[in-house]
């Protein structure tokens, strides 16, 4: 599945939320969508847990 058709059926299914469940809900499936998202990279092995914890300075010291 392409990056575009995946970002339409999130953007359909927080429309969805928005509209069905009211801005709760919209916020909570936006909050849940980013969480399952870095789990799935996390899974994929494209993401280490130390990048997202570390603050911009570690981040930019660790590339040197």
């Amino acid at each position: 599945m392409s990056m575009a058709v995946a970002g339409m059926i999130a953007g359909m299914a927080l429309g969805f939320a928005g509209y069905f469940g009211g801005f709760g809900a919209f916020i909570l499936v936006a909050a849940l969508g980013a969480v399952g998202f870095l789990a799935g990279r996390f899974a994929d092995g494209d993401l280490d847990l130390g990048d997202v914890f570390r603050t911009r300075d570690e981040r930019r010291d660790r590339r040197r």
